[in-house]
């Protein structure tokens, strides 16, 4: 009986020490992997400026040399200009359309590049290059002529994050954020909850934390039906923002809050309309 005990002790150390290197061992591999899983950055060989585009396609130069771009669509004489920062799956090109829907509108617009993205494709970005290069957009603005208080921010899904810490540092007049998570590592708890992600995922880009310091007027948009980011999110960051209003887009995926046209949701352009009068108020 003795030796049948031992046996079986034996075994249920060696079935468990399996189960803990395989665990530590998809650790290692989430850790390694996720920077490509949070930022699947599309790459482009050129530039695809639209022909007959009003927008300049400009350098935003950081510090250390590096550097990444932007597309300028100028604004009307004492218009608000918009800060664009886009989401994790895309480049700034996928919203020139969104950016001629706002020029309509009246409002001028800069979509931002982040680094690693698009024409300076390479290694996936860090949280602080965001944010720096959400700075280096800002000091573009200020050297084009673009007063501090005819600038606003604007954030979608990833680029919420960015929008955030950027009004959380005094920047923009206004701030709009659209399908925006509380942060990286609640997301992360959501795709894996049985990883340790706090430990294993350094972007932290953690919305919720500064809401209380952000004192722009902000308009959050989210969809009720967004699989990707719950809707349970923008609620809880529009929440903590002072006086911050929440659109809630009834039947709102996470991709089509603003598709425009005739293909777009029935209330995209009303959406839009309002969006703009955000960002133009006084």
């Amino acid at each position: 009986m003795t030796v049948a005990k031992g046996r079986a002790r034996r075994r249920i150390l060696t079935i468990a020490s399996v189960v803990l290197a395989g665990y530590l061992a998809l650790c290692l591999v989430a850790r390694v992997a996720y920077p490509r899983m949070l930022f699947p950055a599309p790459r482009l060989d050129r530039a695809p400026l639209v022909e007959g585009s009003p927008a300049k396609l400009v350098d935003l130069p950081q510090e250390g040399g590096s550097r990444t771009s932007a597309l300028h669509f100028p604004a009307a004489t004492d218009a608000r200009t918009v800060i664009v920062f886009h989401g994790n799956g895309e480049t700034m090109f996928d919203n020139v359309g969104l950016a001629a829907e706002l020029v309509q509108r009246g409002v001028g617009v800069l979509l931002v590049e982040y680094r690693g993205y698009g024409t300076t494709y390479g290694s996936p970005p860090t949280e602080e290059m965001l944010y720096e290069d959400g700075e280096a957009a800002i000091a573009y603005l200020a050297r084009a002529g673009v007063p501090a208080e005819r600038v606003a921010l604007w954030g979608w899904s990833l680029g919420t994050g960015v929008a955030a810490e950027m009004a959380r540092r005094g920047h923009g007049a206004r701030l709009v954020l659209i399908a925006p998570y509380t942060s990286i590592t609640d997301m992360g708890r959501r795709v894996a909850p049985i990883l340790p992600v706090s430990l294993l995922m350094a972007h932290r880009l953690d919305t919720l934390s500064k809401a209380g310091a952000i004192k722009q007027p902000t308009l959050v948009v989210h969809g009720d039906a967004d699989a990707l980011i719950p809707l349970a999110m923008g609620e809880a960051v529009a929440s903590a923002i002072p006086g911050a209003r929440l659109v809630r887009v009834e039947g709102g995926h996470h991709a089509d809050l603003l598709a425009a046209g005739a293909t777009g949701r029935p209330n995209s352009r009303e959406l839009l309309d309002q969006l703009a009068a955000h960002l133009s108020a006084r």
